[in-house]
């Protein structure tokens, strides 16, 4: 079967309200979790992950750091107008570090309501105030728009700035506003890199004692850097998923993962979170294409449907030693790419054993990902997880998924 004839009206489950956490628990490793391993369903708590791993491999995650997009600005008339930044213009790092003035794509919240003028607002911490103004530029056909920030005293970073007024970015299924809570538990132990308006939520289980437990079974950690998109809660609104256009996140790999991931063939892989998962998978097509094409082929983006349109010439193996080699040649320690893969049942997976995410909202692409990995299990398992009071979405329980074996 063709993956674009896929309906998505196949990959519905009832998720009440009432089902989606809207508080993360009090301690992070002891949340509930799922395990389905060749279709048997059992459960137990996350901070005993260890007793149902093999006795060694290789652990992935995603040290992306979630950045306080959310700015709420007041008019004089009382409305108030939030700014979601996006994207900046230019490379992140560099954005972060502007004073002055900074320019980004956002979405805008009561867009209506915000004409022409400049919206203001004074920010105060204990080391003094900042005015801060933001002016609308234009509007993109996704509904977004380009705004300018200008702010004094001017040598203050748009980073501070962000750190000093914006509020932790939740997802629409939280209903509820962010807390200062929110700033540390929205957020992994690990994380590190600032880029993401969304968190990789499967690793918000992980505590410094359950990683240590993890590096005593034998297990190396590995991190990969995906910046997370607003794209990720984007409903697919046709009926086959050929029609829905995947966003594009931005990915970072060092040479150090790829040297792991080799050493750890054959062994057992296990991907933190459906964003890992995208990223090694997008590996696999990046070397191929330097197989199909020689080294000088562009590899800074893999295709939405490049998985189903490519032949697999390579092996896994050979794929990571293609893109060490690329790295050699031009003398670099990383890659950059993005990525627009989608992963659906009928994709034949490359380097993942196992996979640990959360439940994933009715009819999305990253429970389209979850019945690719699991085959038909994953509603046994969601079944299983509705009858059991597991709690659902991102600061819900977590699950551990063994591949389907063929």
């Amino acid at each position: 079967m063709d993956p674009r004839e896929i309906r998505i009206s196949a990959f519905n489950y009832h998720l009440p309200p009432e089902r989606i956490a809207q508080f993360p628990l009090k301690e992070r490793d002891s949340s509930k979790l799922l395990i389905v391993r060749d279709g048997v369903i059992r459960e137990d708590v996350f901070i005993h992950l260890t007793k149902h791993l093999p006795p060694a491999g290789l652990m992935i995650v995603n040290d992306t750091r979630v950045i306080p997009a959310r700015l709420l600005f007041r008019k004089q008339t009382g409305t108030c107008i939030e700014v979601f930044c996006l994207e900046p213009d230019g490379e992140l790092n560099t954005a972060m570090a502007q004073t002055g003035k900074a320019t980004w794509k956002c979405l805008v919240g009561n867009a209506k309501r915000w004409k022409e003028e400049v919206l203001e607002m004074e920010i105060r911490d204990d080391t003094g105030a900042v005015i801060l103004q933001a002016g609308k530029n234009n509007h993109f056909p996704d509904g977004t728009a380009r705004i300018t920030f200008e702010w004094l005293p001017a040598n203050v970073s748009f980073g501070t700035i962000l750190e000093m007024a914006g509020a932790t970015p939740l997802p629409p299924y939280i209903k509820r506003k962010a807390t200062s809570d929110d700033k540390q538990r929205y957020q992994t132990i690990y994380a590190r890199f600032e880029g993401s308006v969304a968190a990789p939520t499967a690793g918000l289980h992980f505590t410094d004692a359950l990683l240590e437990k993890i590096k005593a079974h034998h297990f190396s950690i590995e991190k990969v850097t995906l910046h997370v998109g607003t794209g990720t809660f984007k409903p697919v609104s046709t009926p086959t998923i050929g029609g829905h256009d995947m966003h594009a996140e931005k990915v970072r790999i060092t040479r150090s993962l790829l040297e792991q991931m080799i050493s750890h063939l054959p062994g057992h892989l296990m991907a933190v979170g459906t964003t890992t998962l995208r990223s090694v998978e997008s590996l696999y097509w990046l070397g191929n294409r330097l197989f199909q094409q020689g080294f000088d082929a562009e590899i800074s983006h893999v295709m939405q449907w490049e998985p189903y349109d490519a032949k697999p010439l390579v092996t896994p193996r050979q794929a990571l030693e293609n893109l060490l080699e690329y790295l050699d040649r031009n003398n670099r320690e990383y890659l950059d790419f993005s990525t627009e893969i989608i992963i659906v049942p009928g994709y034949s997976h490359k380097f993942a054993d196992s996979l640990i995410t959360n439940f994933h909202l009715p009819q999305s692409t990253l429970l389209l990902l979850i019945a690719s990995f699991i085959g038909d299990s994953w509603k046994q398992a969601y079944e299983y997880a509705m009858a059991h009071d597991f709690r659902f979405l991102s600061y819900g329980d977590g699950c551990l998924f063994f591949r389907e074996s063929h």
